[in-house]
């Protein structure tokens, strides 16, 4: 009947789904500061890029997507003194890719920690339902560590189109 915790974890280990970077027609992606006014920032640069490429009534999920995607980084992933030590050098990073029927929005953090679901029974909690959101409104979604000389990890949600006419 529900959603057991097992089905909700499932998602955490999946790298991106199999998607041609070559077939990639758009793409974009803003730096973004380690200060809480980004999440603003990312919903603007996601609200304008989403303008141009026509994602239809996927839209709003993607939007709400990329807040709390940005919320989780910013909040779990960046050391508090991070924003103060070093404004000039942001250390997370919003990408959005689109190709013909799948839109793949990803944050890319300096964290090596798992992003997981806090374990709640209060849903009207203001903390710890982001994952459970972007779970929800989503078609799919993962994280991966970053390799070579790029430090931390990127979590990414995947939304599928409609097929362009």
């Amino acid at each position: 009947m529900g959603t057991n915790g097992s089905t909700m974890l499932k998602p955490l280990r999946q790298g991106l789904p199999p998607l041609d970077p070559t077939a990639v027609s758009d793409a974009a992606s803003c730096a973004l500061p380690a200060r809480y006014e980004a999440v603003r920032e990312a919903r603007c640069f996601t609200r304008d890029t989403l303008d141009k490429w026509d994602a239809g009534e996927r839209f709003d999920d993607i939007c709400l997507v990329v807040s709390e995607l940005v919320t989780n980084a910013l909040r779990h992933a960046v050391p508090a003194d991070q924003g103060r030590r070093d404004e000039q050098s942001p250390c997370v990073r919003l990408h959005l890719m689109r190709w013909t029927e799948r839109l793949v929005c990803a944050v890319r953090d300096p964290s090596h920690e798992t992003p997981a679901p806090r374990d709640s029974d209060d849903f009207s909690a203001e903390s710890g339902r982001g994952l459970f959101l972007v779970d929800s409104f989503a078609d799919g979604w993962g994280w991966h560590p970053l390799a070579g000389t790029l430090d931390g990890k990127v979590v990414w949600a995947m939304f599928r189109l409609p097929p362009c006419d």
